[in-house]
């Protein structure tokens, strides 16, 4: 019998939190017990798994310790920043969904179809990385590798989810208790807060991000990050200039065979990705693949993915799925 592991999920009483329940039991996680941890306010609610259902725990600093092997945090920055390390100290392995470890030297910015190789059996908190950025390097991955990228300009579409259960109670009520503006009836060009830059925190992210990934701080990247009324799921454009000529089906048939992409781009009978249709789903979807004739070697996508899950909780399990296949915990 394969090896199964105890798991606790910190936050499971969020929107991520609860979707990475369900993704550990969609994916069939060789999970041997399930611990659930949010906020004293959510302590006794239950969450169903594999036809139990699992009561959410108050988090404490003797929460996370053997028996547990795995931790997938979704609780925010500040939970992460205090009760990571402790756990990490008790041996636990942490992969944290905040932005607190992301561009920490010492920790790993993981996409398992983009660096896996970069984990070791030493990693005791992992990072995963922001929604917009995981959808959108999943596809630079092989174009770095055999094109190489000289400047990347991201323009992202997200949806509301990505603020959390505020963000959709916002779009559902018609309030602006979470936005600046109604989001039922307008796009807002701001998400997170602006920096003395000019760009908003979202924004930086997805630049910093990128250059930790792909492992290239010297492409050149900007970013426009976008709110939209819709519940799930991100949309980002992402025009690329490129080192080396392409041709274009070639493209195509890079981005095909990464794992977990789905091409959608028929424009003849117009089929392109389209946020509803990803919705709920794990896959990473790509189209509108065109030349940016302006540019030398120049390239659009149009790339979608659930926030929620590819986005979030699914990379997180994924990266719990690379440790596990590859030995390292």
């Amino acid at each position: 019998m394969s090896k199964k592991y105890n798991v606790a999920v910190v936050g499971a009483s969020g929107v991520v939190g609860s979707t990475i329940v369900k993704v550990l039991e969609e994916r069939n996680f060789p999970v041997a017990e399930l611990s659930l941890f949010a906020s004293k306010r959510s302590a006794g609610k239950t969450l169903p798994f594999k036809g139990q259902d699992i009561p959410i725990q108050e988090l404490t600093e003797d929460s996370l310790k053997s028996p547990i092997e795995i931790a997938i945090f979704s609780a925010g920055g500040e939970t992460s920043k205090h009760y990571a390390p402790i756990a990490a100290a008790n041996g636990v392995t942490v992969i944290d969904n905040s932005s607190q470890w992301r561009m920490d030297p010492d920790k790993k910015l993981v996409v398992p179809e983009v660096n896996p190789q970069v984990l070791t059996a030493n990693d005791k908190i992992i990072a995963n990385p922001n929604c917009s950025t995981i959808q959108s390097v999943v596809p630079l991955k092989p174009l770095i590798d055999k094109y190489g990228i000289k400047r990347i300009v991201y323009n992202t579409y997200q949806a509301v989810s990505g603020a959390g259960k505020a963000g959709i109670d916002d779009l559902e009520n018609h309030t602006t208790n979470n936005f600046q503006y109604p989001i039922h009836e307008t796009v807002i060009p701001q998400i997170d807060v602006f920096l003395e830059s000019g760009y908003t925190k979202e924004e930086q992210k997805m630049i910093d991000e990128t250059h930790k990934i792909l492992g290239d701080d010297s492409i050149g990247i900007t970013a426009t990050a976008v709110r939209v009324p819709i519940k799930t799921s991100h949309g980002v454009s992402i025009n690329l200039e490129l080192k080396k000529d392409f041709d274009l089906d070639e493209i195509r048939q890079e981005l095909a065979a990464i794992p977990g992409v789905i091409i959608v781009d028929d424009i003849a009978n117009n089929k392109y990705p389209l946020q509803s249709e990803a919705a709920n789903t794990d896959n990473v979807y790509i189209g509108r693949i065109r030349r940016d004739t302006s540019v030398e070697n120049g390239l659009n996508l149009y790339v979608v993915a659930d926030n929620l899950r590819k986005g979030a909780a699914t990379n997180s399990v994924q990266i719990a799925e690379t440790l596990v296949k590859e030995g390292l915990i």
